[in-house]
């Protein structure tokens, strides 16, 4: 039983578990470009547009970027144009496959934290067969444009973050033996945080891996997504072959703890002034007289109590919080856990957002922000109301997915997150 309070999954009684498999890394040739930091990148869906995406496309002419998130008029546009950027990259050298199949093992180091794990190809499975657990829900429609990209690149660009909790010093031994070596890259990011990457080729290293991972189910931490999109593509091509496969982090947090943070929500069309009066009667309002951080302080205090808001946009902070019983009662729905019905991601989704607001739950809507200070400037300069969120405890996060429910998409943020760009996986090579 997992008693360290982290994110993940119990220890399986049989060996159908987790089946990570070695595969040939593509990586930049670090003499075709600037560097290995100006090539990198957050996550697709933590990098702030535009702002974020016209830096990191000036940052390098090579910066992954172009293929995670490549720029035209139309969405086939895009997927094609990232699928000849690829092409054109491995034709160039700009990218090119390692010689041998290997698991990486990978370093970030910053902001207090030091996580390690290893990266590899993951048998995919559904939620049904209790080996992969997602804990959100997903939005068909970035399922369908990251199922888009990955079909026409035939590639898995960025690894999803998941966790374990281990036991014994089998893959664990691995990788604290591996970082002493030299390492096959390291780079530091302009966030401040040291990445480094081996590659674990040796048999029996390999062997000892796959013999614990067998005997352990994960908790998806970040990535529900790209997981959705590699069952979704999975379905398409036959099994067995490189498409049952699909890359991934594996966090051991015994080891290694995450954290977890918000995703914020920018409401695009509702101003703060007719966000307001609408919660007359049903929640409390306070206007907060102080910078963000302090803001934010009074935002984890009201949410120790209950469900707790903090409203932005209008250039000050508004607490929202003491919702009405009888309107979470009326707007939420009884066949759930408690534990899931008072989350605040359900009673703002369920409550505010579908009956108070009546906003639909569509991205000309509403835009989810990981960064709070962005979702505050976003909200000012766009006329709109950022709803900033109170972190979610992880033990909530861990028993409800051990119970097979989900959290309203986008419910948490555990990081650090790896970067994008240190190791790609072609299917093509597989």
């Amino acid at each position: 039983m997992n008693t360290s309070g982290h994110a993940a999954a119990d220890v399986r009684d049989d060996t159908a578990g987790l089946r990570l498999a070695p595969f040939r890394g593509l990586r930049y040739v670090p003499e075709r470009v600037g560097s290995l930091a100006a090539v990198t990148s957050p996550p697709y869906d933590v990098v702030v547009r535009p702002d974020g995406l016209l830096h990191l496309e000036s940052a390098d002419p090579h910066n992954i970027v172009r293929l995670i998130l490549p720029q035209a008029i139309t969405a086939g546009t895009r997927h094609r144009k990232a699928a000849v950027t690829l092409d054109r990259w491995l034709a160039d050298g700009v990218l090119a496959p390692d010689p041998e199949p290997a698991l990486y093992v990978y370093e970030q180091h910053g902001d207090g934290i030091l996580q390690r794990g290893i990266i590899g190809a993951l048998e995919l499975s559904t939620p049904a067969e209790g080996i992969v657990l997602p804990h959100e829900d997903v939005m068909p429609h970035v399922v369908e444009d990251r199922a888009a990209l990955m079909r026409t690149t035939a590639a898995n660009l960025e690894p999803l973050l998941l966790t374990y909790v281990g036991e014994g010093d089998g893959a664990g031994a691995v990788v604290e033996r591996t970082v002493q070596r030299p390492p096959l890259l390291a780079t530091t990011t302009e966030d401040g945080f040291r990445h480094r990457l081996w590659a674990v080729t040796d048999p029996a290293e390999q062997a000892a891996v796959a013999a614990e991972l067998s005997h352990h189910q994960a908790l998806i931490a970040d990535g529900h997504h790209r997981w959705a999109t590699y069952l979704r593509l999975r379905e398409e091509h036959p099994s067995p072959g490189p498409w049952n496969y699909g890359l991934v982090l594996l966090i051991d947090t015994a080891r290694y703890p995450l954290r977890v943070r918000a995703i914020h929500r920018l409401l695009n069309r509702l101003p703060v002034a007719d966000a307001l009066p609408a919660l007359d009667g049903s929640f409390r309002v306070r206007r907060i007289e102080s910078p963000l951080p302090a803001a934010l302080e009074a935002l984890a205090e009201a949410a120790a109590e209950g469900n707790a808001f903090l409203l932005a946009g209008d250039g000050g902070f508004h607490l929202v919080d003491r919702p009405d019983p009888a309107l979470l009662d009326r707007t939420i729905r009884s066949d759930r856990p408690d534990a899931w019905r008072t989350l605040d991601a359900t009673v703002l989704h369920s409550t505010l957002l579908e009956h108070v607001w009546r906003i639909p739950d569509a991205p000309e809507d509403i835009s989810y922000i990981h960064d709070t200070q962005a979702a505050v400037d976003q909200a000012e300069r766009r006329g709109g109301t950022a709803v900033l969120m109170h972190p979610v405890r992880e033990e909530v996060v861990r028993d409800l997915a051990r119970q097979g429910v989900t959290m309203p998409r986008k419910s948490t943020s555990f990081g650090p997150k790896p970067a994008t760009g240190l190791v790609l996986r072609s299917l093509a090579l597989d």
